[in-house]
């Protein structure tokens, strides 16, 4: 696969083709993701989750995350590495140079920040430092004590119109990539459309540009042995991990993925 940048995200944006995303902790499933084509390796703060056990993602440090990019980086053939910083790394402008710097060092293209319109300044010092930056908008794991749970976010018109809000003032900021998570169909379809850079949904329905997974959740490989409602077991009738990958690629290019039973409704 030719090298991935956010200028090949944005012309597969301009021309409806959809990007394929999916969370990668170390160097061979970073390789074989890869090679199947999956165009952009999340190492995600999920590993909390499905790498050390916790119940949430908080318990993850800034050194974890910098470890997996690493890995990640180094078994890479061509995909856009995108890095998580992690819970409470981004609480001053000073951590957030500090965190972002070492997860740019240990191998990512991007970092990621879960937030709304607050990441405004963030967002903005780090595009100027030459850090691109993706808004996690939706559904934010490090804040699943302020929510109550894991819900869907934006089903009231309120919330909803404030989340149209958060991605406009994000994109103006500076913002490279939103990700949308366990928000309703339409308003996610809203938002990609008002939106001038990628929109990657998870639980959001077919109407954004691409879609990420937690590759562990589509290899059917759930902690709970229960998957999320917008997750589809792409391991199901393959032989091999490298088909189960290319199965999710082949999936979200040709639009059968996610069906309309993976989305939310208002």
């Amino acid at each position: 696969m030719p090298e991935v940048t956010l200028t090949t995200l944005q012309a597969l944006k301009q021309r409806g083709e959809k990007i394929t995303m999916l969370t990668c902790y170390d160097a061979t499933f970073a390789h074989t993701a890869s090679q199947a084509g999956v165009e952009i390796l999340l190492v995600g703060d999920s590993l909390g989750m499905v790498l050390q056990g916790h119940d949430s993602t908080l318990p993850v440090t800034t050194a974890d995350m910098a470890y997996h990019t690493a890995c990640v980086k180094r078994g890479n053939r061509g995909a856009l590495i995108v890095a998580d910083m992690s819970f409470m790394a981004y609480s001053t402008l000073e951590q957030t140079f500090q965190n972002a710097g070492a997860l740019m060092q240990a191998g990512a293209h991007m970092i990621k920040l879960e937030g709304a319109a607050w990441l405004a300044e963030p967002i903005r010092q780090l595009a100027e430092r030459g850090v691109p930056v993706c808004a996690h908008l939706g559904l934010t794991p490090q804040s699943v004590n302020v929510f109550g749970g894991f819900k869907v976010q934006g089903r009231d018109e309120a919330r909803a119109q404030q989340l149209r809000e958060d991605a406009k003032a994000l994109e103006a900021a500076g913002a490279a990539m939103i990700v949308l998570e366990c928000v309703p169909s339409p308003l996610a379809a809203d938002i990609t459309r008002a939106a001038n850079i990628p929109v990657i949904g998870i639980g959001a329905g077919a109407d954004t540009d691409g879609q990420v997974l937690v590759m562990h959740d589509m290899l059917g490989l759930a902690l709970t042995g229960r998957s999320p409602k917008f997750v589809n077991n792409f391991m199901a009738g393959q032989s091999s991990i490298q088909e189960a990958f290319t199965a999710y690629v082949q999936a979200v290019k040709s639009g059968t993925f996610p069906a309309p039973e993976h989305g939310f409704s208002a």
